[in-house]
């Protein structure tokens, strides 16, 4: 399983859960279903049960800690509202935050460099340099951050 893959439709399901107000499942199973009818990124799936797992996982956890990653993150958006952000880039903000702060298979750095990717794949122009900026302060406060989650 490529977890860029899955970072992907982790990002794709939160906006569809935000945007449309669907459930975790239904917003994972339909973009797993549409991944692989229409294949237009040419994406080879090939542990389709894995990969549902792991985004699963991940849509859940994220959601779950969302007020308190939402909190977090408004501390490093100088001049900025969670509100005001594209939904796009504040659900890279969300997964890398998540992989920074409450998981351990992930090191902080590899994090930060995925959702830059991600933000300059869905993301506008300036994105990538947004997303990178965020991250970047909340890397320097990472072990503070990682002690006081909630």
């Amino acid at each position: 399983m490529k977890r860029r893959i899955a970072r992907e439709i982790i990002v794709q399901s939160l906006y569809q859960m935000e945007m449309n107000e669907v459930e975790s499942g239904e917003a994972v199973e339909m973009l797993l279903e549409e991944a692989s009818e229409e294949n237009e990124t040419e994406r080879v799936i090939s542990d389709e049960l894995q990969l549902k797992d792991y985004v699963l996982d991940h849509v859940n956890g994220i959601w779950e800690a969302k007020p308190a990653i939402d909190d977090m993150l408004e501390h490093y958006l100088k001049g900025w509202q969670m509100s005001r952000l594209s939904r796009v880039d504040r659900q890279i903000l969300r997964l890398a935050a998540y992989e920074m702060i409450y998981r351990d298979d992930v090191p902080a750095k590899v994090a930060v460099n995925e959702a830059i990717e991600l933000a300059k794949h869905f993301g506008t122009e300036d994105s990538g340099k947004f997303v990178n900026g965020v991250l970047g302060k909340m890397i320097q406060d990472l072990e503070e951050l990682k002690t006081n989650r909630s």
